[in-house]
């Protein structure tokens, strides 16, 4: 049997209640943080795709916030992107902002055709440190 605990940061249920999930599932000293969005509390998306990585960069925040983590703890990285040759030069400063110092996180990055919506997506899954 699984031992999992869902995870939820403050405010932003929006999207979690319409479509059903968690945004995080914390099994042991992992925490595996579901695909987040640039969306506003009310779970549209961000128009401008510059606030919308940003955004979905500060929803990640959130949630390892909300499981005692911070981006220091990331170890793999997921990005989905709708057009990624034309959106990386954008997203690259976020990122490098938000990640911080090497050692970095793995990252995988995937163009997609489709996000609901949205233009960029990032989930990772990260170690929850001991005090948490």
């Amino acid at each position: 049997m699984s031992n999992r605990e869902a995870i939820f940061p403050v405010g932003r249920q929006a999207l979690y209640d319409i479509n059903r999930y968690s945004a995080a599932i914390r099994s042991g000293d992992l925490l595996f943080v579901s695909g987040q969005v640039g969306s506003r509390e009310d779970g549209s998306p961000e128009p401008d795709f510059a606030r919308q990585v940003q955004r979905a960069f500060d929803n990640l925040a959130a949630v390892l916030e909300a499981a005692g983590c911070t981006m220091a703890d990331i170890i793999d990285v997921t990005t989905f992107h709708t057009d990624p040759e034309n959106q990386f030069d954008i997203i690259q400063p976020i990122r490098l902002k938000m990640i911080g110092d090497a050692p970095y996180p793995n990252w995988t990055a995937v163009g997609v055709n489709w996000l609901a919506g949205f233009d960029f997506e990032i989930k990772v899954i990260a170690r929850i440190p001991e005090a948490a």
